[in-house]
């Protein structure tokens, strides 16, 4: 009975949050349309929200994956080799979806002349190395840097070592993931105490005033984002389940892409998606992995990103893209959406790799990274959200959720 009590507290909470965040973010708006002073001074709270997820996150996903290999039962089913795969799916779908709406919508872009200060990379190998080289990085740098596949590489190696350790060992392990999990959902009790802090500083900032310009670049992108979202992701879920997805879709864009909409972050949305998993009643020995791991590798929305903004340097120049070259196109901007996070800039960054599939110089290219910075604000909030809601959304469909 306590048990059912439990439940039934648990879904009444969840609604209950993403309730007071829709308030949070109306009150965000209203107070940077009364007092634009006083809006940028509560962004202090959002940006103490997001900091407080940033760094409880790399925590909690070591000792969370290291306790979930650590204690895993024999025999006990995981799902991650399907997520895996509906990661990669998910991410060339996208990119494939992106290159037929720029055809379909074919984007002129006014290149400004000052360039990103920051140094793209120059191929694909060079995002594989730094991929790689993140996996074998020092465990306490990757602690403190937020290096997830690090942290990911640590957990399970020290998980799979502790699993012949004592039962006192194992089990000091789960209460340290127990306790660290605690703290995540005090953490995401103030998160719309954050987002009104983040919205309110965010319009009174910005207003939205200098993306006017790039009003029609601003719908190619997003309305790529949002058809992944509420289409082809659905399509994809529904060949898994064999039922109607929107029920899962829909909960997981309310709780966790709102949040990330506005912390701009997976990394900071990762604890939000953990218990999310949680509340949904999957697997913790499949979720403690593939949504961190999610976090790293599935980047549907970055393969929009820079496959639209790549397309629209080709058209602005006048250069004629046949169906192979998209193809390709779409090919490279999996591969390298998936090496995002290892780049100092995340996706805008590639931009410039993509663009030499075409023979665009990089000054060229990094003019349009320039306007990818500029429209950041709304092309970076969206671009997380879809990432982050699909971590969830995937990981949901491979453990054949029942309860949404």
């Amino acid at each position: 009975m306590s048990h059912l009590q439990s439940a039934s507290v648990s879904s009444r909470r969840a609604p209950g949050l993403v309730v007071q965040i829709l308030i949070g973010i109306i009150l965000g708006i209203g107070l940077a349309q009364i007092s634009p002073p006083t809006a940028t001074s509560v962004g202090l709270l959002g940006s103490l929200f997001v900091s407080a997820l940033k760094a409880v996150a790399p925590m909690l996903v070591f000792v969370l994956v290291a306790s979930s290999i650590a204690n895993h039962r024999q025999g006990s089913e995981t799902h991650i080799r399907p997520i895996l795969y509906l990661y990669l799916f998910g991410t060339f779908s996208a990119a494939l979806v992106a290159v037929a709406i720029s055809f379909l919508f074919p984007t002129t872009l006014e290149l400004v002349s000052k360039g990103a200060e920051a140094t793209a990379p120059q191929g694909i190998g060079e995002v594989l190395h730094t991929l790689l080289f993140r996996v074998v990085d020092n465990p306490i740098n990757a602690l403190m840097t937020g290096n997830f596949i690090g942290i990911l590489a640590w957990a399970v190696g020290l998980g799979i070592a502790l699993r012949q350790g004592s039962e006192s060992t194992r089990r000091v392990l789960k209460d340290v993931a127990d306790g660290v999990s605690a703290i995540v959902r005090l953490v995401i009790r103030f998160a719309p105490i954050g987002i009104f802090g983040l919205v309110a500083s965010t319009f009174a900032e910005t207003g939205f005033a200098a993306l006017q310009g790039y009003s029609h670049l601003l719908i190619v992108l997003i309305g790529s984002m949002l058809l992944i979202a509420l289409v082809v992701n659905p399509l994809i879920v529904f060949i898994k389940l064999h039922r109607n997805p929107y029920p899962l879709v829909l909960k997981c864009l309310r709780e966790s892409a709102v949040t990330a909409f506005f912390t701009r972050s997976s990394a900071a949305n990762i604890p939000v998606n953990l218990d999310l998993c949680k509340r949904l009643d999957l697997h913790e020995d499949t979720y403690s992995v593939s949504i961190p791991l999610g976090a790293t590798i599935n980047m549907a929305g970055a393969a929009i990103t820079i496959t639209v903004l790549s397309l629209a340097a080709a058209h602005t120049l006048g250069i004629q893209v046949d169906l192979l070259t998209a193809l390709l196109l779409s090919v490279v901007a999996s591969i390298a959406a998936c090496g995002a996070s290892g780049v100092a800039g995340g996706s805008l960054l590639l931009i410039p790799l993509a663009c030499s599939l075409f023979g665009i110089s990089n000054d060229i290219a990094m003019q349009v990274v320039a306007i990818g910075f500029i429209i950041g604000v709304l092309q970076d909030s969206a671009e997380t959200a879809l990432n982050s809601s699909t971590d969830v959304l995937f990981t949901a469909a491979a453990c054949k959720v029942e309860n949404i």
